[in-house]
């Protein structure tokens, strides 16, 4: 049996964390930054946890994860 090949854009846009479940990084942040607030940009900073209905959909993508 072959084994599965991971997606690579989802590789890249997505960590697991040690309960299983994922987290993504936040978009808007990589350029025009000079209109956007001092506020907005720190807000958008941190990595978010994905929700619990899309998890399984992107486990499908990251077979090895």
């Amino acid at each position: 049996m072959p084994k599965m090949k991971t997606k690579r854009g989802a590789a890249k846009r997505f960590r697991a964390t040690g309960k299983g479940g994922f987290k993504h990084g936040q978009s808007h942040l990589n350029h025009i930054l000079t209109k956007k607030s001092s506020k907005r940009k720190r807000q958008l900073g941190p990595m978010h946890r994905v929700e619990e209905c899309d998890a399984p959909g992107i486990r499908k993508l990251l077979p090895y994860v």
